[in-house]
């Protein structure tokens, strides 16, 4: 069976699939290139205005490949690392739905998104010190960042997984979507749709400045920063579009 990284339009969304069931989505190094020319092409698509990042059942992405890893030194490392890492760069919003196992390098895949879906056989399992591993790709960054220093640690030092309900309130997962992987799939395109729906050059923008401002200590340099981007939706013509549609209907509801 061909392993490849398949990418579907869904109206203004890309759904990008690791999808090497066979190998339960392990990321080579020739997957891991694919992965990111294929979030490259995505955001080059002025027609695209956000992805979802999921694998092929029964797995959402078991890690790296294992073969991979054996023989790879700091070179190759990175190249493993440069399909996630640029679903954590990308300037569009992302969304992974995570309907299985995520394991290793393919935790990192889930956490390298903006925010997560659970499938109901979800599992999030660190396993690099049982792999006598050390974590890389940022893991130790982005895992505390989305669960917190102590849970972060049980899971790095204590190999603790999660499953989908644990996840979820671990706020690992913005929730958990019952059903199959149509199921959670379509769940992902209707969290996608404001952002599918919104203007793209403001959809972007916006998440530059939550990136901007999420470090930042004081609320009046947010201001500052958002203060500019905000006057150029406002003279937009989208905003004048759209501003003058509500207010019409408002009006037809009088």
């Amino acid at each position: 069976m061909t392993e490849r990284i398949v990418t579907e339009r869904r109206g203004r969304v890309a759904v990008i699939t690791v999808d090497a069931p066979q190998r339960r989505n392990s990321l080579t190094l020739a997957l891991s290139t694919d992965l990111a020319a294929a979030v490259a092409e995505a955001e080059q698509d002025q027609g695209v205005h956000a992805l979802v990042v999921t694998g092929t059942p029964p797995a959402f992405c078991a890690g790296a490949d294992l073969t991979t890893l054996g023989s790879a030194q700091e070179e190759g490392l990175r190249a493993v690392y440069e399909g996630f890492l640029s679903v954590a760069r990308s300037p569009l919003p992302t969304i992974a739905a995570v309907g299985g196992a995520a394991v290793g390098a393919g935790l990192n895949l889930a956490l390298a998104a903006d925010v997560r879906l659970a499938g109901p056989r979800a599992k999030f399992i660190p396993r690099f010190l049982e792999l006598g591993l050390h974590p890389g790709g940022g893991f130790t960054w982005m895992l505390q960042r989305a669960v917190g220093i102590q849970r972060a640690r049980a899971m790095t030092l204590f190999g603790q997984s999660l499953d989908a309900a644990a996840a979820e309130a671990a706020g690992l997962v913005l929730r958990t979507v019952d059903g199959d992987h149509d199921d959670l799939l379509e769940a992902a395109l209707e969290l996608a749709e404001p952002a599918a729906n919104a203007p793209r050059e403001i959809v972007l923008a916006t998440k530059l400045s939550m990136r901007q401002t999420s470090t930042m200590a004081e609320h009046s340099r947010a201001v500052d920063t958002e203060i500019e981007p905000q006057l150029k939706s406002l003279n937009s013509p989208d905003f004048a579009e759209r501003l003058a549609s509500m207010q019409a209907t408002i009006t037809t509801r009088k």
